[in-house]
């Protein structure tokens, strides 16, 4: 009976993790691309943003948000002031010491450093699509698919999220 209690136990504590989102870095993001072209999603983030920390903890947990993203997305994480060299799409990027920023940050949301935010690139090539500050999985549903679905190709957002079936 014992054995059972504690085999029980520890089965319940050695489960599988819930699913998560495959961060990859900027670093691998050219290397796969290349291989396998898809819709990017960032998020651009800092250390000390509490609502950074708030996205991750809640949103990029949720189930329904972790498997479309792992599904249609290249999903990177970039700290906002990283001071190491970066290559994005063949061009370096550097720190900006005169605004404490990462230079691909500062390309990503048109100098608009507000955290977090979540940056759709529908191909690594695209103009950026910065949707600045903290997001519920509902809020995020339309924009995710919007660009996973490639619905950017043929409709505006507006008309995309009007016909809209939400679903989370």
């Amino acid at each position: 009976m014992i054995m059972l209690v504690v085999a029980a136990a520890a089965s319940s504590f050695s489960g599988a993790d819930k699913e998560k989102i495959n961060w990859i870095s900027i670093q691998q993001l050219d290397e796969l691309y290349s291989k396998n072209p898809k819709p990017i999603l960032l998020d651009v983030y800092t250390d000390w943003c509490g609502w950074c920390k708030e996205m991750d903890r809640t949103t990029y947990k949720n189930g329904k948000v972790v498997k479309y993203i792992n599904e249609h997305y290249y999903a990177v994480r970039l700290n906002a002031e990283s001071s190491d060299s970066l290559f994005f799409n063949n061009k370096k990027y550097g720190y900006n010491a005169r605004y404490k920023s990462n230079e691909l940050a500062e390309y990503f949301l048109f100098g608009r450093m507000e955290f977090p935010t979540t940056v759709f690139l529908p191909t690594i090539d695209a103009r950026p699509a910065p949707l600045a500050g903290y997001l519920k999985p509902k809020e995020l549903e339309a924009p995710l698919k919007y660009f996973g679905e490639g619905a950017h190709k043929t409709q505006t957002f507006i008309e995309f999220n009007q016909s809209l079936k939400t679903e989370w």
